[in-house]
């Protein structure tokens, strides 16, 4: 499908309510807001869980590593991972072999509050209203839609 296949008279192209765009934002702020009250009582934001998610399956990783899992930049990272490392989470060392690395691991009250996390996505499953097959099924649809898009961004660099 293209930009040609769509006419004027299938739909007005600039109306907030018809972008997909649109939906997807407010649908993540409104999915970031039902998140909040949850990871507060992991002392935990919404960008900070998806680092302990990253370390909970893999600890002790480098900090490109987990960016790149993440689609994060150094500069955004940095700060957050900083805040965790305060919060006793964990701990930043230089690599070994490469001392312009940071290696980042769990500390033991990062390990211990992944028992606590554990109900987190099935209260965010429960408040979506939606049944397991259709919450699979929209994820793998926007990581196909975000692998698609960041194939035509990296053909235009």
């Amino acid at each position: 499908m293209n930009a040609k296949s769509f006419t004027k008279s299938d739909v007005d192209v600039l109306a907030l309510n018809n972008q997909f765009c649109f939906a997807l934002y407010s649908a993540s702020l409104a999915l970031t807001k039902t998140y909040k009250p949850l990871l507060d009582k992991l002392g935990l934001t919404y960008p900070q869980y998806l680092v302990m998610l990253v370390l909970w399956e893999q600890n002790d990783l480098l900090v490109k590593e987990i960016g790149s899992l993440l689609f994060l930049d150094s500069g955004t990272l940095t700060p957050l991972l900083k805040r965790l490392e305060a919060a006793g989470f964990i701990k930043r060392n230089r690599d070994a072999s490469d001392e312009r690395q940071v290696r980042i691991t769990l500390t033991t009250q990062g390990k211990h509050i992944k028992k606590a996390a554990r109900e987190v996505p099935l209260q965010i499953m429960c408040a979506s209203g939606l049944q397991r097959d259709s919450v699979t099924g929209l994820r793998q649809q926007l990581s196909a839609l975000r692998d698609q898009l960041n194939e035509q961004l990296s053909r235009q660099e």
